[in-house]
């Protein structure tokens, strides 16, 4: 790393984190616009009855209910055990869970901002090989006691449902004003689950691409700045197994991962572990954590074996599938330029749209809220969550710091 002082290295590493964000905002406002606008207009008031037992229709209908249900890993484990304790199949209601978090419209978007076309096809057809693998472990493993127990355990603590919803047809919803209003009021609801993930990873990617030199990266994954193509299979097995490890200690969701995953592509990471890291947002602590609360430990920690082998198994399957076909994304090592980072182009007309189209979703909300229409939204309060605030809190601390450094100091 060239002789820096402190200051500069600060400055540099705000900057980076603002550029990331700034970079990809308007990516998030159209997913995120997208992902609630099918939320509202597309009814699931019924999938639990569709999502039987582990068979080819029941794990199909899972991963579509799950890719137009695209949500965040915490919400998406909330919607789960409701769909599990209704009578969903195990390995039906897995598959909802891993469509709900990796076949995602967002985040498809903002990891072809960050890392390519290659990583985007990656994400989808690594999400479905994820499903696959996943069933094909249930079925070798055949927990079923296990499981049963399971359902016994979220009946007693939380009751029993009567089964009853209420349907509205998307056509009509569509035509209306209310029906708007609920996309904007879901449109926020999708930024409040997000914003502290969001925040505290891009500002931990432009501390790592500021302060920590490539040799770090060379040290901790075995190959990197090399040839992927050249690479032993020892190597990219250890990428793959070193991804989910090192995302299991930044415990950040999966869209605020991406700029992180793009630090280590850029530092020379296989493709393999960099998928690897992408895949990892089910198998950090908060989520095991959470499903013990559900599950029990015992079944917790089945679903953290059976989904780490699933990613391990995509992640090598890819690597060596895009190997095999020639599009194996290829990275000399370094980061990204620094130059404009706020230029005047194409991102700086899209965020302007999008952000004026984040303000007549905020009219809608708020008229709607004026005329009565409140929607309360109790989000998890636990202490991961408010780990995730106060980290956040120090992270806007930290780049309203680095913002005055840039401008008095350096």
């Amino acid at each position: 790393m060239p002789d820096q002082s402190f200051w500069t290295l600060y400055s540099e590493a705000v900057l980076t984190s603002l550029s990331y964000f700034w970079k990809a905002l308007w990516a998030f406002i159209l997913g995120y616009g997208i992902s609630s606008m099918i939320q509202v207009f597309v009814t699931r008031d019924r999938m639990q009855q569709a999502m039987g037992e582990a068979g080819r229709g029941s794990v199909a209908l899972g991963a579509f209910f799950g890719f137009i249900s695209s949500s965040c890993s915490f919400a998406a484990l909330s919607t789960t055990k409701s769909l599990f304790k209704k009578g969903a199949g195990f390995v039906p209601a897995m598959s909802f869970l891993l469509a709900s978090t990796n076949l995602v419209i967002e985040l498809g978007i903002i990891i072809a901002v960050f890392l390519g076309w290659q990583f985007v096809v990656g994400e989808y057809v690594g999400g479905i090989l994820l499903i696959l693998f996943a069933w094909l472990g249930y079925r070798f493993t055949r927990p079923k006691q296990m499981i049963r127990k399971a359902r016994h355990r979220l009946n007693d603590r939380e009751g029993r449902d009567d089964g009853s919803a209420q349907q509205t047809d998307w056509q009509h919803k569509i035509q209306t004003l209310d029906g708007w209003r609920q996309v904007a009021r879901q449109y926020f609801m999708e930024w409040g689950m997000v914003w502290k993930d969001v925040t505290v990873g891009f500002t931990i990617a432009g501390i790592i691409a500021a302060f920590v030199p490539p040799v770090f990266f060379e040290t901790l994954f075995i190959g990197a700045g090399q040839d992927s193509s050249t690479l032993s299979f020892f190597a990219v097995l250890q990428n793959v197994i070193i991804g989910p490890i090192a995302a299991f200690f930044t415990f950040i969701g999966s869209m605020g991962n991406i700029p992180l995953a793009a630090i280590l592509y850029n530092n020379g990471v296989s493709f393999g572990g960099v998928m690897a890291f992408i895949f990892s947002d089910l198998v950090v602590l908060p989520v095991i954590r959470i499903n013990a609360k559900y599950y029990g430990w015992k079944m917790a920690l089945y679903i953290l074996g059976l989904l780490f082998g699933s990613l391990i198994a995509t992640s090598l399957v890819l690597h060596y599938g895009f190997s095999l076909l020639g599009i194996l994304p290829e990275s000399t090592g370094g980061t990204a330029s620094n130059e404009n980072r706020f230029a005047i182009d194409y991102t700086f007309f899209l965020n302007l749209l999008f952000l004026a189209v984040t303000g007549g979703l905020a009219w809608l909300k708020f008229t709607g809220d004026a005329k009565g229409h409140h929607h309360h939204h109790h989000g998890d309060k636990g202490s991961v969550e408010q780990i995730l605030f106060w980290l956040a809190m120090v992270s806007y601390v930290w780049l309203v710091g680095g913002l005055a450094t840039s401008y008095f100091l350096v």
